[in-house]
């Protein structure tokens, strides 16, 4: 379901140079750094409710910690 897409160098170095941005793209970066927390998120929750007992030891979580962690919803941080 991973539709991601790198930006090419080029394009990061036209952003890095640029002096002012307009503010629709401003919000557009905002909005696309926004979505990949909540994807971030999301994803490593689910993946936290797989881990088993041993695993969780083994990151420092107890399983109380990672139920309480994997049942926030993805916009909480």
């Amino acid at each position: 379901m991973a539709h991601a897409q790198t930006p090419s160098p080029t394009s990061l170095a036209y952003l890095n140079e640029a002096k002012e941005m307009p503010t629709l793209a401003i919000y557009a970066i905002e909005f696309a750094v926004c979505v990949s927390k909540w994807a971030t998120r999301r994803r490593t929750r689910r993946a936290l409710k797989q881990l088993t007992v041993w695993q969780l030891e083994d990151v420092g979580l107890t399983p109380r910690q990672a139920h309480d962690e994997a049942s926030k919803v993805f916009w909480r941080a």
